[in-house]
């Protein structure tokens, strides 16, 4: 394998990729392809491999992470690379419109114009038709990366016209010591956050730097882990939701504000400044983003939770096979090793199903606090036989 050019060295266990893209590059003389999809599980660092192989590309050194392009490729700040990741809970018609007119525009300071679709399995048939278009007939001189967690999620006409990039979910010990070297954290503590969030590296890096966001998913799994009966999974069920809102509200408050305190700096107005129907209207607009982001984002917080309740019950399972293997969840052992002990593991098999049932349907906008009920109450605990 080619040695990674520095803009790589953020991306966790991925070298089959990584070589694939390195191999790409150093065609010489040969067209770079103008569509790639890259897939993998979440936190598997799709989105990041697509910029660093936008870096790459940019870079008159290939990638050598320290000059004006790449800096400004990883802080999103380039003229030639364009990200699309949406604050609703699907991509609409109108981003992916606007999307696909800047890129018919040439390059500004580089030999490629790159266009990053994140979250591509959020588009619906129609909007993936619009993108279709313009995969059949590339402007010259761009290039589209595409992101989804599989090739499933995206039109069989677009998977037609992509090479594809497969990553893997990265191992425990790599995310460990990515957050120990670039972040700074305790080996410890980078060690349970990299197992609790099962690898996803940012979902691993919030654990390990907000102590609040590691306090509401205790809180999420001691509440699964205390039901008994129908009264309490309905309190638990509201439990789940509240957190997740919380966990939400966390994550965007600091984002409002920031975008509040320069759209009035960029207004010329303070928050005490009467202000002109202009003015109004701008903020207005901008409350209306912030509340469509506030939306994916409790459904976001609602997704991590099912999650880390399928690594709890994982780690029941794990116990009841009696395979030895590694808990996601060492700090709860012993409220685990008497679930297991008071459960089957068809009953673990089931509750896995059932939440993966629950994420499926999450995403065909089926109202969220049914689906926290009808889950909550299949966890009730039956006596072993």
């Amino acid at each position: 394998m080619l040695t990674p050019p520095k803009v790589f060295r953020d991306v966790v266990s991925q070298p089959e990729a990584v070589s694939a893209l390195l191999g790409e590059i150093s065609r010489e003389g040969k067209d770079i392809h103008h569509a790639w999809l890259f897939t993998g599980p979440p936190g598997s660092g799709r989105s990041q491999l697509a910029l660093a192989f936008a870096a790459a590309l940019l870079c008159s050194e290939g990638g050598c992470g320290a000059c004006n392009s790449c800096q400004m490729i990883q802080t999103r700040n380039h003229p030639d690379v364009q990200v699309l990741n949406t604050e609703r809970v699907l991509i609409s018609v109108d981003e992916v419109t606007e999307f696909i007119e800047k890129s018919i525009q040439m390059p500004a300071i580089g030999r490629f114009r790159i266009m990053v679709i994140e979250d591509a399995d959020r588009m619906s048939e129609r909007t993936s038709n619009l993108l279709l278009k313009s995969l059949e007939e590339p402007p010259k001189g761009t290039i589209w990366m595409i992101c989804a967690p599989s090739e499933a999620d995206l039109l069989p006409t677009i998977r037609s016209r992509v090479r594809r990039v497969q990553l893997k979910v990265p191992t425990v010990d790599a995310v460990a010591q990515l957050l120990v070297e670039k972040y700074g954290i305790a080996f410890d503590l980078a060690q349970s956050s990299a197992a609790q969030a099962q690898s996803h590296v940012g979902m691993a890096r919030r654990l390990a730097t907000n102590a609040g966001a590691r306090e509401r998913r205790t809180q999420a799994l001691k509440a699964v882990l205390s039901i008994t009966d129908i009264p309490s999974a309905m309190y638990v069920s509201e439990t789940l939701a509240k957190l997740a809102e919380s966990d939400g509200a966390q994550l965007t408050a600091e984002q409002d504000d920031a975008e509040r305190k320069e759209l009035l700096i960029s207004l010329g107005v303070s928050e005490e400044s009467k202000l002109n129907p202009s003015s109004r209207a701008a903020i207005r607009r901008l409350e209306e983003a912030q509340k469509k982001r506030a939306t994916r984002s409790k459904r976001d917080g609602l997704d991590r939770v099912l999650i880390d309740l399928m690594g709890l019950y994982r780690d029941v399972l794990t116990i009841q096979l009696g395979t030895g293997g590694a808990l996601i969840n060492a700090d709860l052992v012993q409220e685990i090793n008497k679930l297991a002990n008071e459960s089957t593991q068809a009953q673990s098999i089931h509750n896995i199903e059932q939440i993966e049932k629950v994420r499926y349907r999450m995403d065909r906008n089926v109202k969220d606090n049914y689906l926290l009920d009808s889950l909550a109450v299949g966890f009730r605990r039956k006596a072993a036989r």
